[in-house]
């Protein structure tokens, strides 16, 4: 398709929209923090005055071919009314009845945000060329997207490649889904940091790490830097931090969550052929703290020849990701779009 496409990736903690380009590149962004505790109404004035503050910078373009979102769930999809877990303010919010309004006779196209990451990066990042792939997001959640045989993989409700909730610890750590030793209730950021105090530890003298992602220019500390915010102290990014300077804690948690990740991707890897795996999110940029454990456990796990052939990557797109796989719900909607019927999607 040519043209270009509005995006918007919602969050917990930041709005962004941005015009993508049919080749992927975007054109131009705006971001800005999600309103705390904002009401339906204050969140979508929020989002609406972003999308038109852009189209103002840049001027409304003539050859728009859509509209795609990302949004956390649980949603119905594809109607894309919307639930998002970290935006209390919006239950059964009806998105993309809203976006469809501000831009009408276009396609708008809403999906799981994990989800429109791992399309950014199976399109435009680190699994172009690979048919059959799990994109990865390990930060304040764990989420994924699955891609097999070059497609987008919906499942029954959406929620295909969920890999989160994979349970790697039987009888493990509460998740906040209620089920025990989830992959999310191990490996995300905050449990995480967590898991480390409870043993002890707690965070160190050393600078907090700069908070700045890739591409934004922003000042960056210390050992690690993450893509995602948490409050206090005893942070995933702060733990992470701390084990680069050798924090015994530290280094025992980063490599517990390394196993998981390796678990849980062995068993993807041996359920569906991977070919390859991609890691981003805030967490994921602790480089081998993370990699290290998770690539020795995950050989440890696929000891068929089929399976050993995995590859994991770090994701290659940082903050525009968002953006560009949501662009692709449109853009390359042969591969990224198969909408059934209307399914809650989490």
């Amino acid at each position: 398709m040519t043209g270009s496409v509005l995006a918007a990736d919602i969050g917990g903690t930041k709005l962004a929209v941005g015009l993508v380009g049919p080749d992927g590149q975007v054109i131009a962004a705006r971001r800005t923090a999600t309103p705390p505790a904002g009401d339906a109404e204050t969140l979508w004035e929020a989002l609406a005055g972003l999308i038109d503050r852009l189209i103002d910078d840049v001027g409304a373009p003539e050859d728009l071919a859509g509209v795609g979102a990302g949004c956390g769930g649980p949603m119905t999809w594809p109607a894309g009314e919307v639930s998002p877990l970290n935006i209390p303010g919006w239950r059964g919010f009806p998105l993309r009845e809203r976006l469809a309004r501000r831009f009408p006779g276009l396609p708008v196209r809403i999906h799981n945000d994990a989800v429109c990451l791992a399309v950014a990066e199976h399109w435009r990042g680190a699994g172009r060329g690979s048919d059959n792939m799990l994109g990865m997001v390990v930060s304040t959640g764990v989420g994924g997207g699955l891609i097999l045989g070059g497609r987008l993989i919906d499942g029954g409700t959406g929620n295909a490649g969920h890999i989160g909730h994979v349970v790697v610890e039987p009888g493990g750590a509460l998740c906040g889904c209620g089920a025990l030793g989830c992959l999310e209730a191990v490996a995300r950021g905050p449990g995480l940091a967590a898991w480390a105090v409870a043993r002890g530890w707690s965070p160190g003298g050393l600078p907090e790490p700069g908070t700045g992602e890739p591409g934004t220019g922003e000042p960056r500390t210390g050992g690690y830097s993450g893509g995602y915010r948490e409050a206090g102290a005893a942070t995933g990014r702060r733990l992470a931090a701390d084990a680069a300077a050798g924090d015994e804690i530290a280094l025992a948690a980063m490599a517990r969550a390394g196993r998981a990740l390796g678990i849980a991707i062995a068993s993807a890897t041996n359920l569906c052929d991977l070919d390859m795996v991609t890691v981003g999110g805030g967490l994921s940029q602790a480089g081998p703290l993370l990699f290290d454990p998770l690539r020795e456990t995950l050989r440890e796990h696929t000891r068929m020849e089929f399976a050993s052939r995995v590859r994991v990557v770090p994701a290659e797109l940082g903050q525009d990701a968002g953006l560009v796989g949501a662009a692709a719900l449109i853009l390359a909607a042969g591969s990224y779009w198969s909408a059934g019927a209307t399914v809650t999607v989490w």
